[in-house]
């Protein structure tokens, strides 16, 4: 049985950001892929995120934005490279990192980043738990 200590929960053990190539498009001077530096999204972030993309009708229904509500958990996550940087925003003609996203990667390279993002913060689990038990 283990033991129950507040300490566990006043240190508990950090998730660290990471490095993900997902494109061999961006290069560095050394001609090696330069990787994106992603970081872990909180709960109260996506909870935030999530306000923002609940659309209200005129009948008082609601409309959830799903995707998104994903897109700005990719661009948050998102520490490098920098999508705020005004001079990368004009380069791709768009404002917000949102839309840089979506006009900076291909489809399949936006996928493999949502992916990694999504692993990150733990929602791949879930998710995998859930398809593994629908299937049984």
């Amino acid at each position: 049985m283990t033991s129950k200590s507040l300490a566990a929960f006043l240190q508990p053990k950090q998730v660290r950001n990471k490095e993900v190539v997902i494109s061999d498009r961006f290069l560095g001077e050394d001609g090696e892929p330069v990787p994106f530096e992603i970081r872990p999204i909180l709960t109260d972030e996506a909870q935030e995120m999530m306000k923002r993309n609940i659309k209200s009708k005129k009948d008082g229904s609601q409309d959830f934005d799903n995707s998104g509500y994903q897109a700005d958990m990719i661009a948050a996550a998102v520490v490098f490279p920098d999508l705020k940087n005004a001079e990368l925003q004009k380069a791709y003609g768009v404002l917000g990192e949102r839309e840089l996203l979506m006009r900076m990667l291909l489809i399949g390279e936006y996928t493999q980043l949502r992916n990694a993002v999504f692993e990150l913060a733990g929602i791949y689990d879930d998710l995998n738990a859930k398809i593994e038990e629908a299937k049984n």
